[in-house]
């Protein structure tokens, strides 16, 4: 019987393309898509993954600020991280926000359990939450996840003041000086991002306690945005997941975040997003041929549907 004709040979073809790297995704549901779930999902696409998401909660937001988060129950999150992990092998976890102490011991113990895998955990800026919960997420999370941590990414003020919040030295710390912080409690690697330089320049820097392993600078853009950490912390997951040196990793999910930045977008009257998918827009003289084309009526009949 020839190929054309047996049922199989398709899911024989199948098994024989190497699959995509897989990251399972903690983070919560974001209703703006600017970060959360939504991002991690285009991002890690993006660079050739795909994403296993176990939804840790949703917030309650729009593209300007974070009103509210509404966590799920650890044992919902258990249960989606646990049946998921039975079915198939995972090359990378990464951690977003979880919204509860009580998820963030359930990805410890998810973590535990598979400590063949690395861990990129990211920690977002927490300002628009109550004092006490900040408080009590950040101290689960130190306790808890950065002994499991691989790489730790965060914005330079928000690991400043979560782990150097005694910081007495006239200079603001380096990446190093946060990096033998996080290695104090068993982070081996920290990419600290939004260094602030002369000239309109920001840097990012990848550091271990013992030394800097790669520095991307660039140019300050014009705009606030939002969902800049999960684009970058998505982009490196996936990147370590396919195999890719961690410097390099590093300073190629910085690039990305780059563009993805340079060709923001505004959909609301907030803040703007990264354009994860600004590789797959059309070049100027595509976009050109396409306006002077006649455009094609793909307008649904009426229909007799009445509420």
């Amino acid at each position: 019987m020839s190929d054309l004709t047996d049922p199989t040979s398709d899911e024989v073809s199948a098994e024989s393309e190497p699959n995509p790297p897989c990251v399972l995704v903690f983070n919560a549901s974001d209703p703006s898509g600017a970060g959360g779930l939504a991002c991690d999902a285009v991002a890690i696409a993006s660079v050739g993954a795909h994403m296993l998401p176990v939804v840790t909660g949703a917030y309650a937001r729009d593209t300007a600020e974070i009103f509210d988060h509404f966590p799920f129950d650890e044992e919902a999150v258990a249960e989606q991280a646990r049946t998921i992990l039975e079915d198939v092998e995972v090359q990378m976890i990464k951690v977003g926000f979880v919204g509860s102490p009580e998820n963030l011991s359930t990805v410890a113990e998810t973590a535990t359990d598979y400590p063949e895998v690395p861990v990129v955990a990211y920690m977002p800026n927490l300002s628009w939450w109550e004092d006490a919960q900040i408080e009590a997420y950040l101290d689960a999370f130190r306790e808890l996840v950065l002994p499991q941590t691989t790489v730790l990414v965060g914005n330079h003020s928000t690991l400043w003041r979560w782990l150097l919040p005694d910081w007495a030295g006239e200079r603001p710390p380096t990446a190093r000086d946060i990096a033998r912080a996080a290695g104090e409690v068993g982070v081996p690697y920290t990419l600290v991002t939004g260094m602030v330089l002369p000239d309109q320049y920001f840097d990012n820097v990848l550091a271990s306690p013992q030394s800097v392993l790669a520095s991307e600078k660039y140019e300050r853009l014009d705009a606030v945005f939002t969902g800049a950490g999960d684009t970058l912390s998505g982009a490196l997951a996936a990147l370590l997941a396919s195999g890719t040196d961690l410097a390099a990793a590093a300073t190629e999910a910085l690039s990305y975040m780059d563009r993805c930045l340079d060709a923001g977008f505004r959909p609301g009257m907030g803040h703007v997003l990264p354009d994860r998918l600004f590789w797959a827009q059309p070049e100027e003289e595509d976009a050109e041929n396409e306006e002077s084309a006649t455009p094609v009526d793909f307008a649904l009949p009426p229909h007799d549907t009445r509420h």
